[in-house]
């Protein structure tokens, strides 16, 4: 996410940082480079310019204090402007379900933007807070949603998918939803919409007629941040008709521009309120705009890393891990376990995209080893030894490494090559637990271990 635009401004930051003194045509240099570097990332141009001037209107008249230099000053000052253009006030970024039960949502957006399994998402992350959901699909009109919403939401016992009833028109389904969500003491309804692939008038007077029955507290326009400034005009359409409450944008994993979210707030004055993040059922975050203003600095998001990890590793295991480290008994059943956390965190991308200062490194790291191919192998290499093998890796000789590549589809080949792998990683933590300077020689040198 945001990888182009990040990478370009790393780069107009490092020519600056230690900056002494600015003249006024430097300052003005430099906003022509971020100009350029937000056209490249397909920001809306009203967004730009109106950033462009307020920076440079800052930088001017700025006094510098004598802790920082000119150069961090201008970094400053681009920071502070970019948390402007994503922020909201806490009330509108906040979800409005405190009210009695049942609380309405209603999510809308063009078909193919990701509505359905976002209205799933969001239902489970409401399910984490121990709220009681219900999800109702009133897609009738494309073949399988209501089926495809079901099947979603189908293992989570907090919640509730509305029985699909055949030759139910979108009025009837309302009505019953409305009983059934009563009864069963629902305290949060989340309707899924039909998308179209295009706006029309017969869309949005259906939703217009939807939303006028189910007084929805929340409207949540759902825009797919592929389509780049596109997202903005349906943003505005859809708005101008529902007065939508907020945005989830989807797909952001594989927007590395960003200018979606760097515009769509900005333009419609509505906030962008989730992230998609993966297809994963989990990968719904909340939108911090500090964080993401962070993200695209180049300064990470720590905060966000540690509550993925919290997720995923509760404070005990993480402790039983360090304590392992130190004691060098750090084992191939260990190792097992990173890998299933790292998946559940949404891959090493993930990961290291929330590192501080790892997109200069990015492109020199090479991930292969924890994509989801080679996790799923690696993971059944390690399937296929004895559990005296996993917990003592040393002694897996010839024999015993014909036998596990036999067991698990592999090459004798493939076990070296995950043995050295668990050997080096090891090594690296181990070093880890030593010295001060630890963020720093880890990805300096993790290029060289895989």
């Amino acid at each position: 996410m945001f990888q182009t635009l990040t990478q370009k401004l790393s780069n107009i930051f490092d020519k600056i940082k230690g900056s002494t003194a600015l003249s006024e045509q430097q300052v003005l240099t430099i906003a022509r480079e971020v100009r350029i570097a937000l056209l490249e990332a397909d920001v809306s141009l009203v967004v730009i310019k109106d950033f462009i001037n307020n920076v440079v209107e800052k930088a001017k008249g700025q006094e510098v204090l004598r802790s920082v230099t000119p150069g961090q000053m201008v970094i400053k000052i681009i920071s502070d402007e970019m948390i402007k253009v994503l922020s909201s006030s806490e009330t509108e970024q906040a979800l409005h379900i405190e009210f009695e039960p049942p609380v309405n949502i209603m999510m809308i957006g063009l078909q193919g933007s990701g509505k359905t399994t976002t209205t799933a998402k969001l239902a489970m992350k409401l399910a984490k807070k121990n709220k009681k959901v219900m999800v109702v699909s009133l897609d009738i009109y494309r073949p399988a949603a209501r089926e495809q919403l079901e099947t979603l939401v189908r293992n989570h016992e907090t919640i509730l998918s509305l029985p699909i009833v055949s030759n139910e028109d979108v009025f009837q389904i309302i009505a019953r939803s409305t009983k059934e969500a009563k009864l069963l003491g629902c305290d949060v309804v989340i309707y899924d919409t039909a998308g179209r692939l295009h706006i029309d008038e017969t869309m949005l007077q259906e939703l217009s007629n939807i939303k006028e029955i189910i007084t929805p507290k929340e409207i949540l326009l759902v825009v797919d941040s592929l389509i780049g400034q596109e997202s903005v005009n349906v943003a505005n359409q859809f708005n101008q008709t529902l007065n939508i409450s907020g945005v989830v944008l989807t797909k952001i994993d594989g927007d590395s521009r960003g200018g979606a979210a760097l515009s769509i707030k900005y333009v419609t004055g509505k906030p962008i309120k989730f992230l998609g993040t993966g297809e994963k059922t989990n990968d719904l975050e909340e939108f911090h705009p500090e964080r993401i203003a962070s993200r695209i600095l180049g300064k990470g998001d720590i905060i966000s890393l540690v509550e993925k990890a919290a997720e995923v590793i509760s404070k005990e295991d993480a402790a039983k891990s360090v304590e392992k480290l130190k004691k060098g008994s750090f084992n191939l059943e260990d190792y097992y376990q990173q890998l299933q956390n790292i998946n559940k965190m949404g891959g090493i991308s993930s990961i290291l995209n929330l590192m501080p200062g790892i997109n200069k490194l990015l492109p020199k790291i090479d991930q292969n080893p924890f994509d989801q191919n080679n996790v799923k192998l690696q993971q059944a290499i390690i399937l296929s030894m004895t559990r005296y093998e996993k917990l003592n890796p040393d002694i897996i000789n010839g024999k015993r490494k014909k036998r596990i590549a036999a067991g698990s589809g592999t090459s004798v080949q493939e076990v070296n090559k995950l043995l050295k792998q668990f050997q080096n990683i090891t090594s690296l933590l181990k070093s880890g637990m030593k010295g001060n300077n630890i963020l720093k020689d880890k990805f300096n040198n993790l290029k060289n271990f895989f």
